[in-house]
């Protein structure tokens, strides 16, 4: 944004000290005194007056449709005044105010564009894909371009030509009066042509990059969406959302630049003829010190590219990590991590940090260079130009003239290096964009299986863990690359995933998934799949929204939602991957007959089961025995029962005797010890955490009375979003934490900056004066020397002022992230729980992403350039006020037009970006649930239906992006319309009040009043740029100040050996979720001696109790004493490091194994091996190349379910706490791993209080009560 604005300030006349003598001393022969006093001046100035209060109603009340803004943006381009209007008036501007999209803009026309120029261009170069970006931008290119080029640049020159005629008609003692108001009035007709092309070559360059990027995301949402997943392997969820993020930007960026390429060559070459013309070679001084920056230029470009990719890296490396804590939060808290991870992420960003620092030191010697290149090129030339002949004297029309031409050289000049650094970032995104677009597409494949299964049968697929029953199911769906062989599937599928997929929406449209609704079959459908009971349970039935990942279900009920679907959407072939292992035993059992079974509602249907329910396998039609990824026997459960081969050792193995399976039925059997959740090659299945799960059963529960409330409880509140003016409290928070000493240093050298370039000026138009006075004789050398010295020197100054003034800036800055950063990040970790249940992870990681980026790199920029503008307008007026006090006439009125322009624009313009951010969100939530569920997208056939839905949340989101681009081309629009009149009444002074005034200074007022434009309209944008920026810090702020829970460490110390017994005593202990909640434990008394064997069974409730002594929920009432003491009075950390628990999900963070252990490092090696021996993972990791310095990935996807249950075993192991709970710990793995994990307990923890969660009943079988 701030280049592109700063290529419009510079695009427009850069004529600085122009008119500088429009006036002789010969009184005018044409028109009389009275007329040009009165017509010429006071009537214009009048009708200034006028306006100014008329400009002010129009503002105050709606204004009429098809306003002024048709003139230059496109015909069908929406009404701008009426959407600035609702944001000036009563309330701030909604996502309802915004207008519907042309068709032509919506993201279903550009991607439907962008695919059908793809084909044409793969069609033209089968053999490389080169040329695949190039089409998107010529399309519009040759209107954009060439048009702006011919005309902007020309007129440009044009600018320059007109003021030599009014400069030479000033000198020319016999021209007319008319021919200077003619060239007046020329001067506005030019400056308003050029302003009107400009806008319009601008709104065209936005609106293509907005396509191109629109464009962009929608092709890489398609390509994620049939990916193969060798592909997909190499690229992991966060790459692509950056993919669509970053990357796509890149591509918008550029758009504005692209025409630059050719555009900069051309103005140089005209600047370099007009400057031949007038001072003719000794032009080639100043242009040799230009060339010599460029070089320079070139390499402060690339050095500060390199500094950027290595901040990038950090950058990643830190969201990772904060990735991981969100994931895993809940564990962080069980174990009273979070101080450890706080230190892991602070040192990636002190890191970050340095980067930025050199980087910003970078940035303010290259604005060294650049704010002293235009006093070094004048010198250079001006000196040469003087010294070369003593005829050669410096007078106010070549000063000026060879000035307003340096300075048209000046944008060209230092953006060439700018664009090569932007082309070069825009081609490695086209590489990464290239890379992932190309990837292979699924294929329906096999694996070395041969499998004949006849309609209507239910077949179950059984084997030991990681025999490939996973890898079966996802060999049918064609999710696994295929060596040989294929497969046929008749008539459509359904499938349900090991570990269920949940969108965030209600649970009625996770049900229906896409499908019409019909009453009758749905009403049977979540009977069958006993979601009845919960559905009372729920605040709003079945029109709960559910939260990301399913988070307010527990994983019972989200795998029954996920079979609900499956059987919903009566498909012709289901396959069924282990849905019954997350459930209760009971429940199991009704699924199976009511569902799956021979009498279910699927009776009918092809069905394919894993299952480790021995119960089950009498009444399936086939089994299917898998071993190693071979399928070793295929019959009926008496065939191979009879066969004894490896189905009956299994049986054997695992099977009490004939008779339990009669027992079956009764739903007691011992036989249910099942084996679970098998960790197979499930390469496709993303493991997501999902935080806590029986947990929240009831988390939104309400009172019976209330579920009144039909439609639905809203468990995700939409995001807040601040509206109206940011608060002044907000800069001066960014203020202090920059620290208040280096704000004021700064501020002092810009302003003796400011006041060196006055000087400067004053100066030089003190020089020109010399021109008359040594008129005709020879010009002294001495004064000739000190004339280029001073001007010199002052220039010189302004460079070293400057870039102190942004050294000490940068210094701040990087002062003001640290501080913010540091404690958004120390607060997020300590906000209580809930927070993390009720606020999707997206939301948290867009603070900590976008936000601190804006604080990082756009804060500084518009802060440091606010100032500059705001110094340059002071500078200005004081400078105009003091040559020609008759000036204040014009300025008051323009002031008092501007002011309301501004206001106006700057209301709507943030609540637009506010727009855009909120916007933005959903785009990325909805691409990681895609990526999270593709298997399951994929099995139903709804890639259709999600590609509709991500263009609709991409539409959403160019409704106040669309609007946004054109509120800028009306802003410009009227500021420089504003612009030119000041322009205009500076001639008509100049043509007028020749004769009266000191010609110098009304000279050097006159140049003034032509930059006033460009820096109030500066001024303009660098407010409504540095409003837009700071509600980062708003934003930030708003999760400084959420309120913690209980504190970390108290005065209250408990024994270092606490506690030694383990006793635990509950005391009418009742507690809610929420304040507004219900009570979820009513009034519990118990008793729990040291070393007792707890097993908690129930259908609700559980989890929550185990919470209570984490004190993740804290007691509404009553209290829980261990070893005697009160849990209430103590530290969170002292009394949660002092418990152990190990959790239902197996969490593990990135990192290294070790890491996963012992974060702290507080055990020694022999100690680590020990447990890992204990919990019979010691071979598997003596086994690793790098042992305890293994890699763990993003949520431990390198390791199977079952090694992470088993290091989550491990670390409880570590721990050596008297108390230990165990959440369901076993549910997760397999026969032989539970059998390992309970004997490792027995054993090892005999010494413990041990409280035991369970569905099954085998878990708790041995315990004391």
């Amino acid at each position: 944004q701030h280049s592109r604005d700063w290529c419009s300030h510079h695009f427009q006349v850069h004529g600085s000290q122009r008119f500088l003598v429009w006036w002789t001393q010969s009184p005018d022969p044409d028109l009389t005194i009275c007329v040009e006093r009165t017509v010429l001046v006071w009537l214009p100035l009048a009708f200034l007056w006028l306006c100014a209060p008329w400009h002010f109603t129009t503002l105050c009340k709606k204004p009429a449709k098809a306003p002024l803004s048709t003139l230059y943006t496109r015909p069908g381009s929406a009404d701008m005044c009426g959407a600035n209007g609702a944001g000036v008036a009563s309330r701030p501007l909604v996502q309802e105010d915004m207008w519907d999209l042309n068709e032509k803009d919506s993201s279903q026309a550009i991607c439907q564009g962008f695919e059908d120029i793809m084909a044409i261009e793969l069609k033209k170069a089968r053999s490389s894909l080169q040329k695949k970006r190039n089409k998107p931008k010529t399309k519009d290119g040759h209107q954009n371009g060439l048009a702006k080029g011919v005309s902007q640049d020309v007129l440009v020159m044009v600018n320059v030509l007109c003021d030599r005629l009014m400069i030479s008609f000033t000198q020319d003692k016999s021209s007319h009066a008319w021919t200077g108001y003619l060239y007046a009035v020329l001067l506005l007709v030019v400056a308003f042509l050029q302003s009107v092309i400009l806008q319009q070559y601008f709104q065209r360059c936005f609106i293509l990059g907005m396509k191109v990027r629109t464009a962009l995301m929608a092709a890489v949402y398609k390509k994620a969406l049939v990916v193969s997943n060798d592909s997909r392997k190499e690229s992991t969820a966060g790459e692509i959302v950056n993919l669509m993020s970053a990357d796509a930007q890149r591509f918008n960026d550029v758009t504005n630049f692209i025409h630059l390429l050719w555009s900069c060559p051309l103005q140089i070459a005209l600047a370099i003829a007009f400057l031949w013309i007038e001072l003719g070679p000794s032009v080639l001084a100043g242009l040799l010190v230009m060339v010599l920056m460029v070089p320079i230029n070139g390499w402060l470009a690339t050095k500060s590219r390199s500094f950027q990719m290595e901040n990038m890296k950090f950058k990643d490396k830190r969201m990772k990590i904060v990735n991981d804590i969100l994931n895993g939060i809940k564990v962080l808290k069980y174990y009273a991590w979070e101080s450890s991870f706080e230190a892991q992420v602070q040192e990636i960003r002190e890191q970050e940090l340095k980067v930025m620092r050199k980087f910003a030191y970078l940035s303010s010697v290259s604005t060294f260079i650049f704010s002293c290149a235009p006093a070094i090129v004048s010198l250079a030339t001006f000196a040469v130009f003087v010294s070369v002949s003593p005829d050669n004297i410096l007078d106010a029309e070549k000063a000026f003239t060879s000035i307003s031409l340096f300075n048209i050289l000046r944008f060209p000049l230092a953006m060439l290096p700018q664009l090569i650094s932007i082309m070069v970032q825009t081609a490695v995104s086209k590489k990464r964009l290239e890379k992932f677009l190309s990837g292979d597409d699924l294929d329906t494949m096999a694996i070395a299986v041969s499998l004949d299964i006849k309609p209507g049968r239910l077949v179950a697929v059984v084997g030991a863990v990681g025999s490939g029953k996973t890898s079966l199911i996802s060999a049918l769906l064609g999710e696994l690359h295929s060596l040989k062989g294929r497969i046929n599937i008749k008539g459509s599928v359904a499938f349900v995933p090991q570990q269920a997929w949940i969108q965030n929406a209600t649970l009625k449209d996770n049900v229906l998934f896409g499908s019409d609704v019909n009453e009758e079959r749905y009403r049977s459908v979540v009977e069958g799949c006993a979601l009845g009971p919960d559905l009372d349970l729920l605040p709003g039935r079945d029109q709960t929204e559910i939260g990301e990942k399913g988070i307010n279900l527990s994983g019972g009920q989200k795998q029954r939602v996920s079979l609900a679907r499956a059987v919903y959407s009566s498909a012709d072939v289901y396959f069924l991957d282990d849905p019954l292992s997350a459930v209760d035993s009971h429940v199991g059992k009704h699924l199976f007959e009511r569902v799956i079974g021979p009498k279910g509602l699927l009776k009918d249907k092809t069905r394919i089961l894993v299952t480790h329910g021995i119960s089950f396998l009498p009444y399936v039609d086939e089994i299917v025995v898998l071993v190693n990824g071979v399928v070793s026997e295929v019959g009926s459960y008496d065939g191979l029962r009879a066969s004894k081969g490896a189905f009956s050792e299994f049986l054997e193995t695992y099977g009490k005797d004939e008779s339990s399976n009669a027992n079956a039925n009764k739903g007691l059997s011992p036989i249910q010890r099942e084996c679970i959740f098998v960790c197979t090659k499930a390469c496709f299945i993303y493991i997501f955490f999902v935080f806590s799960v029986s947990l929240r059963k009831n988390s939104s529960v309400r009172s019976k009375k209330d579920s009144g409330d039909k439609k639905g409880q809203r468990l995700i509140e939409k995001e807040a979003m601040e509206t109206g003016r940011v608060k002044f409290s907000v800069y001066l928070q960014y203020l202090r934490s920059m620290g208040w000493c280096l704000v004021t240093w700064s501020f002092l050298f810009y302003f003796i900056q400011n006041v060196a370039i006055i000087g400067q000026n004053v100066w030089l138009s003190d020089w020109t004066d010399d021109s008359v006075e040594y008129f005709n004789t020879t010009y002294p050398n001495h004064i000739r020397d000190t004339r280029i010295g001073v001007f010199g020197a002052l220039g010189v100054a302004q460079g070293f002022l400057v870039f102190l003034g942004t050294i000490l800036l940068a210094d701040g800055s990087i002062s003001a992230s640290r501080t913010l950063h540091t404690s958004l990040l120390s607060n997020i970790l300590k906000v209580p729980m809930m927070f993390f249940d009720t606020t999707p992870s997206g939301r948290i990681v867009n603070r900590f992403a976008k936000d601190i980026f804006t604080v990082d790199e756009m804060i500084p920029m518009s802060f440091r350039s606010w100032i500059l503008c705001l110094l340059g307008v002071l500078g200005t007026l004081f400078v105009i006020c003091l040559a020609t006090p008759i000036f204040t006439a014009v300025v008051v009125p323009m002031a008092v037009i501007y002011y309301f322009v501004q206001r106006f624009y700057v209301a709507t313009s943030r609540q637009l970006r506010r727009l855009d951010s909120v916007s933005r969100s959903p785009i990325y939530s909805h691409f990681g649930e895609t990526v999270s569920g593709l298997s399951v997208i994929r099995a139903y056939g709804h890639q259709q239906r999600f590609l509709k839905q991500n263009e609709d949340t991409i539409d959403q989101n160019l409704k106040s992006v669309y609007p946004w681009i054109v509120s800028n081309r009306w802003l410009a629009m009227r500021l420089e319309s504003l612009g030119n009149l000041v322009v205009f009444f500076s001639a008509l002074f100049a043509v007028i009040s020749r004769d009266s005034l000191n010609s110098g200074l009304v000279g050097l007022s006159i140049s003034y009043a032509l930059n006033v434009t460009q820096t109030l309209n500066w001024l303009v944008r660098m407010t409504s740029e540095l409003e837009t920026n700071i509600v980062a810090v708003e934003r930030v702020r708003e999760y400084v100040e959420i309120k913690n829970e209980a504190p970390w460490i108290t005065t209250n110390h408990p024994p270092d050996d606490w506690p030694t017994d383990g006793n635990i005593h509950f005391e009418n202990y009742k507690v809610r979720y929420r304040p507004e909640l219900e009570l979820i434990l009513h009034g519990i008394t118990c008793d729990i001696q040291s070393t007792e064997k707890i097993g908690l069974v129930g259908r609700t409730g559980k989890s929550s109790l185990t919470n209570c002594l984490f004190r993740i929920i804290e007691a509404s009432e009553g209290q829980i004493l261990v070893d005697g003491i009160d849990i209430s009075t103590l530290g969170l950390h002292d009394l949660r490091s002092r418990l152990t628990i190990i959790p239902q999900d197996p969490v593990l963070f990135s990192g290294t194994l070790r890491m996963n252990l012992d974060p702290f490092e507080k055990s020694s090696d022999e100690e680590i091996w020990t447990v890992l021996e204990l919990a019979h993972l010691k071979d598997y990791v003596r086994g690793l190349p790098t042992g305890l310095q293994h890699e763990v990935s993003e949520g431990g996807e390198n390791l199977s379910v079952g090694q992470r249950q088993l290091l989550c075993l491990a670390r409880a192991l570590l721990r050596k706490s008297r108390i230990l709970i165990l959440d369901e710990a076993t549910a997760a793995v397999d026969l032989e791993t539970d059998d390992l994990i309970q004997n490792t307990i027995r054993t090892e923890f005999s010494h413990c209080t041990v409280l035991t969660i369970a569905h099954r009943l085998n878990t708790i079988l041995d315990s004391s009560r």
